[in-house]
This record gives C-alpha cells, sequence and structure tokens, in this order.
C-alpha cells in the first residue's frame, strides 16, 4: 500500500501538532504537541472546551494570574494524555523582557503539571528567544526544566540558545517568509528559495556541524512545501490542515536535511555573548521586527484570553 506524504515524512522527521485543540490531536495522534496563547484562546471560545476554563477558574478563587496559568496547564494535561511525548507551554509572552519573572513563571507551571500527575520530563516551557528568554531558559535546564525557545528568526538567537544548553528551539518558516515576501514585493518563493526554510537549514546544518544537541524545531508553516523542503529536521510542528493535506497526498517524500552532510560543511563558529548576540539582531531587520511582533501578538491574545476567564471570575 502507497504511504501518504505524512507517513513517509514521519520516516525522517518528528511531527508535532501545532494546535490547542484536544480534538485534532486526538485524530491525528503526533508525537508531541505544541500550543501557544493564540492556539489556546482560539480553542477557549470552542464550547467542547469551556468545562477546562471553568475548573481554572474554581481553582484560582480570585487570582486572574493563578486561573490563567492553571487554563495552560489544564490544556496541556489534556493533551499529555493523547500525545507520547512533549508538550509545549508558554510563559506569559509580557515577561519575555524580565529573567527572573520568566523563571518564576515556569517554575509555577511545573508546579500546576506536577499537582495535576503531569511529570516535568513531559513538559517542555515555551519562552520568547530574547537575550532575558534565552538566560531564563539557561537556570531552568540546570534546574531539569526543559525548555522550547520560540520566536526564533535568526542564527543568533538560535546560536545563543545551542550555547546555553537548551532542549529545543522552535524557527518560526512562514513568518520568515512573510516578511520577505513584503519586502521583496512578491506573491511567494519556491520551496527550495523560500526564506524561511534556507533560514531553518542553516540552522540545523550549524547545530549538527558543531555537534550541539538542541532540537530543531521548524514551525510556522504556510504551506506543505515549506514542510516538504524540511524532511529530515530533527521535528516539524504542523497545523492540523497542513497534517490534513500531507495526508492527502502520496507523492514521493525526499529527506532534505542531513546530519552527516552538515557535519563536513564549512561553516564557520560563532562566538556569542550578549553584546554580539544584540548587535547580530539588530543588524537583521527581519528577525528584529517578527520577534518584536510575535511577542506582541502572543500578549494581544493572552489579554483576549484574560477577558473570557475574567467574565467567569
Amino acid at each position: 500500500m502507497t504511504k501518504n506524504q505524512l507517513e513517509q515524512l514521519k520516516e525522517h522527521t518528528i511531527v508535532v501538532s501545532d494546535t490547542g485543540e484536544v480534538s485534532a490531536i486526538k485524530r491525528l495522534k503526533p508525537q508531541d504537541a505544541t500550543t501557544n496563547p493564540s492556539l489556546i484562546y482560539k480553542a477557549a471560545q470552542m464550547p467542547e472546551y469551556e468545562k477546562l476554563i471553568d475548573d481554572a477558574v474554581a481553582y484560582a478563587k480570585g487570582d486572574l494570574a493563578l486561573a490563567m496559568d492553571k487554563v495552560a496547564v489544564n490544556f496541556g494535561t489534556e493533551i499529555s494524555k493523547i500525545v507520547p511525548g512533549y508538550v509545549s507551554t508558554e510563559v506569559d509572552a509580557r515577561l519575555s523582557f524580565d529573567t527572573e519573572a520568566t523563571i518564576s513563571k515556569a517554575r509555577k507551571i511545573i508546579e500546576l503539571y506536577k499537582e495535576a500527575g503531569v511529570d516535568k520530563s513531559r513538559i517542555l516551557i515555551k519562552i520568547a528567544a530574547t537575550w532575558e528568554g534565552i538566560q531564563a531558559a539557561q537556570v531552568l535546564e540546570k534546574e531539569g526544566i526543559t525548555c522550547n525557545l520560540t520566536l526564533i528568526f535568526s542564527l543568533a538567537q538560535a546560536v545563543a540558545c545551542a550555547e546555553g544548553g537548551i532542549t529545543l528551539v522552535s524557527p518560526f518558516v512562514g513568518r520568515i517568509m512573510d516578511w520577505h515576501k513584503k519586502e521583496s514585493g512578491v506573491d511567494g518563493f519556491k520551496p527550495e528559495e523560500d526564506p524561511g526554510v534556507i533560514s531553518v537549514t542553516q540552522i540545523y546544518n550549524y547545530y549538527k556541524k558543531f555537534g550541539y544537541n538542541t532540537i530543531v524545531m521548524g514551525a510556522s508553516f504556510r504551506n506543505a512545501g515549506e514542510i516538504l523542503m524540511l524532511a529530515g529536521c530533527d521535528r516539524l510542528t504542523i497545523s492540523p490542515s497542513l497534517l490534513d493535506e500531507l495526508v492527502a497526498s502520496t507523492e514521493p517524500v525526499t529527506k532534505r536535511l542531513d546530519a552527516a552532510e552538515a557535519a563536513s560543511s564549512d561553516m564557520q563558529k560563532i562566538q556569542i555573548d550578549e553584546k554580539s548576540f544584540r548587535w547580530m539582531l539588530n543588524e537583521d531587520p527581519m528577525a528584529t521586527e517578527k520577534l518584536a511582533e510575535g511577542i506582541r501578538n502572543f500578549a494581544a491574545d493572552i489579554v483576549h484570553l484574560e477577558n473570557i476567564v475574567k467574565k467567569k471570575m
């Protein structure tokens, strides 16, 4: 029987579901699942998930911050019953420039998961890859709290995460392409010329060349072509609609990224500290703009979700 593209992709890459909808995860059966404030806000408006919000409100007894943490953990707990691997849960994006507050929030999330009977080994704490976020993640990793550094748009961010011993990074393929489409005034790119695909390939090759253990998980895809060009990447987190598109096709999937090939490339090692990190990011207008925009958008959706919770308190 001919395999569909998703089955073929899974031979080269661990597939992760990018959604807050428990029903979609049950149907698609990915290895891992990632959520973010935007996805949880979307799911929170669906009647079938109202009980997860109500439970969080009752638990928090009038404490909005605690209720918000509990909402995220409730969704994550339900997801952890379905996927065998990691569940990513995001720290409040409004803490993206506060190292100590990020550490404190992450510890609280892990504590709530423990109460719910979910071991910290199942959870990736998702943090925006600002300098402050990366420093927070380094502290958490040393405590045995694994992290997913998100909103990665540049090699500078990726190198700083690898040097910090972070478990996993999420470079955002589609958002990189969005910026370049607008900047270049074009409708799109061939998959092999897609700037987002090129960025993730560069990060993957750098990690494999210099022997970093940090997992590369391509994220934020706009089309199936981007996904297929990254076959062989450690992990890819994909929306249910694109997973369905892959299931519907039996076209052959070719492995594109290869650790052995990357190890023999002629890339130069980058020395990173706070000054060089900030300068490299500053010199990359796409990364600077998309990181700031991503944090703003996640923060806005946290406020929208807070409004749903407040009405129930």
